[in-house]
């Protein structure tokens, strides 16, 4: 039974090591606490119903029963009993977790962030692989068969990550499984009787086997062999030896080409905002003056501000939609031809102009989102592609906007588009704002002219703080921000006066070079786009223009800021429609000093992400204090054994003459209890002792054998710690044996002064074993919880007799014949 319970731990912790190679999907480790804390639940649960002698199905119900408890505590769904226990509700709470993982696992990429869905899948996934891996290990004694389902979750990353799976998470999975063949092989090997080195000769339980020292090597150089001959065959791997370091988005170096899902607010936030002019894009175009380029779209509301979702589209291969079939009368259309070179930007997105129409060097894995009108990909990264495409770029008149119809009630982008949290001030202002209005670019217009200077917004890369609670207010009070603080709160008016807006991501135009434009991280940007019924979605950027490098102004959203209407120059261009590019940041109609830098996480202003060094140091402390525990424990025992008051020599003294006439003294009020007993705890303290500085223990000498021993073999150098131990010898000796216990002596300072000599003696890792890991404590617990284990293990066995004594067979076996 003890064998059955090592080598199901033993399963266990093979079928975590089997995992690691999941680390290469999720950007953090929460799905390794998770997945251990549910694997830990099917060990226990295992050795619990081996324990009670259950039959393989019994196992098997035990295991998944812990499985479900773990799953239970983890994805509470709110109506569990006693946080742990499921109800039916539970259970339909896990059903749509799966449902949601199947639709996540379409929208997101690796490396994944900490989506709920995604992580129960895990969990699930690898409980249910250490459920299999038991009952095959211990159950069916088989465990060479648990490889598969080990190999199942390796293939999990393999199949959903493009370049090659780091080698590390590998070896550590194939360390597990080789782990767990040893173990079972040992079990099986001990069953029949005494191992031998195959020279004849017998080896001990402690000693290393010859032969399993030589399997170990084998098992090594297979592993090494299995990692390095891909590396070294050429087409067998994708680039673990010519892989170039990916960026994270940056411009530092990183870990692959691949990204999962990104926030598009926070994501940005940290590498936007640097000091540092990094290019990130490169972009040639056929188009005079170029509106921006974009690569995301955040349409999701919530009272905490624009969020960005999943996208959902075709294969560009496939074809495009044609915009033209979707666009209202009197829209003026071009089409321009764009190529892009991707530098450092390392996201799922890759930079497009608005209505493509057709791509060139982008694979099938890239897909088009007609509704958002963003190209992106759940498998690869934008870094390092180099593509062109087709564009349409729509212009439009302001009287043309006028005459667009409102939405009607029932239409599906009114109903997602104008979902807006209830913030009083923001209904009274756009309530001010529209009165009197009557279209929907008027309403606008009406909104956009509001971010002016004329009413006191000025440009700014941090925001003022508030105390109203929600960000658009403090905004909307302090009127100081960036594109990210005007782009959302231009879409939460718009859509706080019923008309469809959302916010879009991407570069304004940087310096241009005969028609190529370099694009840095100084040119990220945020602005609104609002839908008009029969048209589409419109753009409007309500960010100061003089504050903004390459800001581009239209027709229908003009810069509100601009003394006189922009007149260009003899030798400039302009774009079709109506569209100019505004004075960038050196213009003399600037309205502050700052450049727009890029975004930041919230709404409210640029963000600073939480320190991560109280998280290291938090757990630094915890590991310390975690291996401080048998130090401590082992202080807190010397101090204890020393507590004891000492022994006084004598309470009185009193003068009797002997039998033949001659005198002596006795010694009269001596505790002889607390003199043994404090013999007894000098003497077990130089056990301890002994065991710290791996000093060889004799239990069948007597305490007189051992302490001489000892003064000769081990402390005979030192003649104050050989006369020491003697002295703990008499004293365990008399304390054991005589009636009258020795007195009078100081026990604890002898064994200090062994002490000493033990450690003058010993090298420095048992010097520092001795005090940081005691091997008296760590022996102590082992024997402590082996003693616990057999009391179960015999409590169990017992219960389990009583209960046979009701057993139906058994009963029924029992009654007389009629």
């Amino acid at each position: 039974m003890t064998a059955h319970r090592n080598l199901g731990f033993v399963a266990a912790a093979a079928t975590l090591l089997a995992a690691a190679p999941l680390s290469a999907i999720f950007e953090r480790w929460t799905w390794l606490v998770e997945a251990a804390i549910a694997v830990a639940a099917v060990a226990a649960a295992a050795a619990l119903s081996r324990m009670a002698r259950a039959p393989l199905w019994g196992q098997i119900l035990a295991m998944l029963a812990g499985l479900v408890l773990a799953l239970t505590w983890l994805f509470p769904g709110g109506t569990e009993l006693l946080a742990f226990l499921p109800t039916p509700a539970t259970f339909a709470h896990f059903g749509e977790l799966l449902g949601a993982s199947a639709r996540d696992m379409r929208a997101y990429g690796v490396k994944v962030q900490d989506v709920d869905s995604l992580l129960f899948l895990t969990v699930v996934g690898v409980g249910v692989v250490a459920v299999v891996v038991d009952v095959l290990s211990v159950g069916l004694r088989r465990p060479a068969l648990a490889g598969l389902p080990m190999l199942a979750i390796y293939s999990v990353p393999v199949a959903v990550y493009v370049d090659s799976v780091p080698a590390t998470p590998f070896v550590v999975g194939a360390s597990g499984y080789l782990w767990l063949l040893v173990t079972d092989n040992v079990d099986r090997v001990r069953r029949f009787g005494r191992r031998f080195t195959g020279e004849g000769r017998d080896v001990d339980v402690w000693e290393a086997s010859p032969l399993a020292a030589a399997g170990r090597r084998l098992a090594v150089v297979g592993v090494a062999l299995a990692v390095a001959l891909p590396l070294a065959v050429p087409g067998m791997t994708g680039g673990l030896l010519d892989r170039v370091g990916n960026g994270d988005g940056t411009g530092r170096p990183g870990q692959g080409g691949n990204t999962g899902r990104i926030d598009l607010f926070s994501a940005l936030s940290g590498q936007l905002n640097q000091t540092a002019v990094t290019e990130l894009v490169r972009v040639t175009t056929n188009e005079p003056a170029p509106f921006y380029l974009r690569f995301g779209v955040a349409d999701e509301l919530r009272p905490g501000g624009f969020r960005d979702r999943a996208p959902t589209g075709r294969p560009v291969n496939r074809g495009l939609p044609d915009p033209a079939e979707r666009a209202g009368r009197g829209v003026e259309r071009h089409r321009y031809r764009a190529t892009v070179e991707v530098k450092n930007l390392n996201m799922p997105l890759v930079p497009v102009y608005a209505e493509p129409v057709k791509t060139d060097n982008l694979s099938g894995s890239w897909l088009y989102d007609p509704s958002l009108q963003v190209v992106f990909s759940n498998r690869e990264s934008s870094r390092g592609k180099r593509y062109s495409f087709d564009y349409v770029r729509s212009t439009y008149s302001p009287s043309l906007l006028r005459t667009a119809p409102s939405l009607p009630a029932d239409d599906p982008v009114l109903r997602q588009q104008t979902v807006t949290p209830s913030v009083r001030t923001v209904d009274q202002l756009v309530e001010r704002l529209v009165k009197g209005k009557q279209n929907d670019y008027d309403k606008v217009r009406a909104i956009y002219d509001y971010f002016s200077a004329e009413n006191g917004f000025r440009y700014s890369l941090s925001t003022e703080g508030g105390s109203s609670g929600d960000d658009i207010t403090d905004f909307l009070d302090g009127k100081a921000g960036f594109c990210q603080q005007y782009a959302t709160a231009m879409a939460w008016l718009v859509r706080a006066a019923g008309i469809p807006a959302r916010v879009a991501f991407g570069f304004t135009n940087g310096s241009n070079t005969g028609g190529t434009y370099v694009l840095t991280n100084k040119n990220l940007h945020a602005w609104t786009e609002v839908y008009f019924g029969g048209i589409g979605w419109v753009p409007f950027d309500a960010t100061p223009a003089a504050s903004v490098q390459g800001s581009v102004r239209s027709a229908w959203a003009p810069d509100t800021d601009a003394p006189d209407p922009t007149t260009p120059s003899p030798g400039g261009t302009s774009a079709p429609g109506g569209v100019d590019a505004s004075a960038g940041p050196n213009s003399p109609d600037r309205l502050d000093k700052d450049a727009d830098q890029g975004l930041s996480v919230g709404d409210g202003g640029p963000t600073r992400q939480s320190p991560i060094w109280p998280w290291w140091t938090a757990g630094l402390v915890a590991l310390l204090a975690l291996l401080a525990v048998p130090a401590l424990r082992r202080s807190a025992l010397r101090r204890r054994r020393r507590a004891r008051a000492p022994v006084p020599v004598a309470t009185a003294l009193a003068t009797v003459p002997g039998q033949r006439g001659e005198v002596r003294d006795i010694v009269v009020g001596v505790d002889a209890d607390r003199a043994r007993a404090d013999a007894h705890a000098a003497w077990d303290e130089l056990l301890d002792t002994l065991v710290d500085f791996q000093v060889r223990i004799d239990r069948t000498e007597t305490p007189r054998a051992t302490a001489e021993r000892l003064a000769v073999e081990t402390v005979g150098e030192d003649a104050g710690a050989a006369t020491g131990v003697r002295l703990l010898g008499l004293a365990e000796e008399r304390a054991r044996y005589a009636r009258d216990p020795l007195t009078g002596e100081a026990l604890h300072r002898a064994v200090r002064t062994v002490r000493g000599a033990l450690a003058a003696r010993a090298d420095r890792r048992t010097r520092i074993m001795a005090v940081l890991l005691p091997p008296s404590v760590l022996l102590r617990w082992r024997a402590a919880v082996a003693e616990n284990s057999a009391r179960l293990v015999t409590g169990g066995g017992q219960v389990r007799q009583r209960l046979l004594r009701w057993n139906p067979r058994r009963l029924l076996a029992g009654r007389p014949a009629r």
